[in-house]
């Protein structure tokens, strides 16, 4: 069986998660949903990154244990996901003792050749857990996150980075799908052209992380320990490592842009110095800005996830995310967009639809679907875009194409609208010896609705399993596989639907 790993960072525990984790893990879950769709052998990992300075320095601001802040806080990421209604496979935290030993396995594969003792002295910005030149700063500060940052020097273990940046180049030019989308690949290639420079993997300067092998006196910095849970959690450095030499490597590292440079730059050094597969594409998605704000705590407007599902629903929200804006891009979060989206698209377009298709069977057939006959024009045609919108969802969702792939959805949703108005089937009714083309229009509407249910399951999974009760399916609409679903004639003649809930009630100003 074909197998696809789909994966999100690691999210730093010093804090509570908001949008812009909730942003990604939902895109992980809709390729997860998506790839079992077709059958795939999927693997889903998400987690928490939960050593390091600043996780240490925020329990002593609490007044509590480390381990206890990062047992409390993870668990504010797992609740969230299950909220969300995230669909992962696997949960790997830091602290777990599978991906220590997976940690010191990888560390024990970089060539030896390519570590060295030395001193480390910069200008170190402890949120970003990352090194700066004074030429780098904004101000004398942080260019990242705009915070002070404080000169180190400490003795560090070293990564003779320098070493694969000709090789490195290499992999991008030839594997353009590797680093996702163009303007990122552009961005990483000329960052590697300027020079790469050894990298400091270890601190002395606090003890909250995973000891180096053979010098405990020295903690395992977050390139090697963090970067590392995409392996430990196949099982890497266990006795039983079957799900590694199964999943590995990755098809998607999914991340934002901000952590570009160490999973497309740093990650990669490190694999091929451990003789590792490099995964296949690193995925860097924008960041959200809420009402042309840009979020930050100073201003207190980060989005709180639990409020926006209460407020607009949990598919209203999943769908708008991914719909707003291009996977890849910045992204605005505005009430104003959302409230029109729910409306417009869900409520009108596909929720219509569906009210009407099941009201219209009930009146005429009391819900039966009767068996179709010789297909028309404007069935054809309908028949056709089906096909057409199904190659389209294919192409996109292999490039994280979100917002196309649901464009071309709510364009075969449109169609069908249009294919009522066309067929009138209200008039059909009415006429005498029309019996057996109003079957034919309601049974083309049903399969619209049918293969609308198995499309849209990925993005709203909830709002599909509703839409496939309404319409009298057997099973489920994720039960794979999706070829053999999607094509049109799936709907069995003697089908009960049935009217029911609105599927997106409206929102009122």
């Amino acid at each position: 069986m074909e197998t696809y790993y789909v994966t999100t960072p690691i999210y730093y525990v010093n804090d509570v998660p908001h949008i812009g984790h909730a942003y990604t893990t939902l895109a992980a879950d809709v390729l997860a949903r998506y790839n079992r769709l077709k059958g795939k052998h999927t693997r889903f990992l998400t987690g928490t990154d939960e050593h390091g300075l600043k996780m240490y320095r925020a329990a002593e601001q609490k007044g509590m244990a480390v381990q206890e802040l990062a047992d409390r806080n993870s668990k504010h990421f797992k609740d969230l996901w299950e909220y969300l209604n995230i669909s992962y496979d696997d949960f790997i935290r830091t602290t777990d003792k599978r991906h220590e030993k997976g940690v010191i396995e990888f560390y024990n594969r970089i060539d030896p050749d390519d570590i060295y003792l030395g001193e480390y002295e910069g200008l170190y910005c402890t949120p970003d857990e990352t090194f700066y030149t004074e030429l780098q700063l904004v101000d004398g500060k942080c260019p990242m996150c705009g915070r002070p940052v404080e000169k180190v020097k400490e003795k560090s273990y070293f990564f003779r980075m320098s070493k694969y940046q000709d090789k490195l180049l290499d992999h991008i030019d030839r594997a353009p799908e590797f680093i996702m989308p163009e303007a990122r690949r552009n961005e990483i290639r000329s960052f590697v052209k300027e020079g790469l420079r050894d990298l400091s993997i270890s601190r002395t300067s606090f003890d909250w992380g995973i000891p180096v092998p053979d010098d405990p006196g020295h903690v395992l910095y977050v390139w090697v320990d963090a970067l590392a849970n995409y392996i430990s959690a196949l099982g890497f450095g266990q006795e039983d490592d079957t799900w590694f030499h199964k999943f590995w490597p990755a098809n998607v590292h999914l991340i934002g842009k901000d952590i570009l440079r160490h999973h497309a730059v740093i990650w990669p050094c490190l694999l091929m110095s451990a003789g590792i597969e490099l995964p296949r594409t690193v995925f860097a998605h924008g960041w959200w800005t809420h009402e042309g704000q840009k979020m930050s705590k100073s201003l207190d407007n980060f989005i709180d996830p639990y409020q926006i599902v209460d407020e607009y629903g949990l598919d209203q929200f999943r769908y708008f995310v991914l719909r707003e804006v291009p996977f890849g891009s910045d992204g605005d979060f505005s009430h104003d967009a959302i409230k029109h989206r729910i409306n417009s698209e869900l409520a009108n377009d596909l929720g219509n639809l569906l009210a009407r298709t099941t009201g219209m069977s009930g009146k005429y057939f009391k819900g039966e679907v009767k068996a179709p006959g010789p297909p028309e024009g404007p069935d054809e045609e309908l028949i056709a875009s089906a096909s057409e919108m199904a190659g389209e969802v294919e192409r996109e969702m292999a490039v994280c194409g979100f917002g196309k792939a649901l464009i071309s959805i709510w364009s075969f949703i449109g169609k069908a609208n249009k294919y009522i108005d066309t067929t009138r089937p209200f008039s059909l009714a009415k006429e005498e010896g029309r019996e057996q083309r109003l079957a034919t229009v309601m049974y083309n509407l049903a399969e619209v609705l049918r293969i609308t249910a198995v499309f849209i399951y990925p993005f709203m999974p909830q709002s599909a399993e509703k839409m496939w009760e309404q319409i009298g399916m057997e099973g489920h609409p994720a039960d794979p596989p999706l070829a053999e679903k999607i094509k049109w004639g799936g709907t069995a003649p003697g089908t009960v639907m049935k009217k029911g809930k609105p599927l997106f009630p409206r929102l009122e100003d």
